[in-house]
């Protein structure tokens, strides 16, 4: 499910902050300028797990009752996954960098299903609410999709998703579904 309108307290790394973040407060935000956004290495599995974890902690945490102990928000599951994505890719995966840290990232995949409605879907796009409104999100679309055509899932209920993903030429198609806490979802096409 793609979906820029994520976000965590940190950055892409436990406790990391660095090069390309600015203190604002207890809020760390990136400075878009110092931003590298580059192809995702089997090095990289520990900190995009992270950033997957933490960005949907602050934006579907809502949805649950506690995320800090619900298995869908917790990082260390989601490294061995990632290790397994990356090894025998799995999907393309771009990774946004900030100084030391991957603040978010993006991944595509063929879709060679028979009842595929695009040839690509935009599986994921997340990053830290430190990068919200940086043009990180727009790096990562640009960097992994371009403007090829596609299909996504976003959660209903994100009107920052929804919102960006309208600026980018991607429309409802009818299509509802739903996935795991965020509950209802929507295609989206172009």
């Amino acid at each position: 499910m793609g979906n820029e309108d994520v976000g965590t307290s940190g950055i892409g790394r436990p406790g990391g902050s660095g090069p390309g973040t600015e203190q604002a407060g207890s809020t760390a935000r990136v400075d878009s300028g110092a931003v590298v956004v580059r192809a995702a290495t089997l090095d990289d599995a520990e900190a995009i797990a992270h950033v997957h974890a933490a960005s949907w902690r602050e934006t579907y945490g809502r949805f649950v009752a506690d995320p800090s102990t619900d298995p869908w928000f917790d990082a260390g599951r989601r490294v061995p996954m990632w290790r397994a994505n990356l090894s025998d890719g799995s999907f393309t995966t771009v990774v946004a960098v900030a100084g030391r840290d991957v603040v978010g990232f993006a991944a595509v995949r063929p879709t060679d299903e028979d009842d595929a409605v695009r040839p690509e879907e935009l599986t994921m796009l997340y990053l830290l609410a430190a990068a919200h409104g940086s043009g990180v999100g727009q790096a990562l679309l640009d960097a992994v999709l371009a403007d090829r055509p596609a299909s996504l899932w976003v959660a209903a209920d994100n009107p920052r998703a929804h919102a960006f993903y309208r600026r980018n030429g991607f429309v409802p198609d009818g299509a509802e579904s739903t996935f795991g806490p965020v509950g209802a979802t929507v295609r989206l096409v172009r």
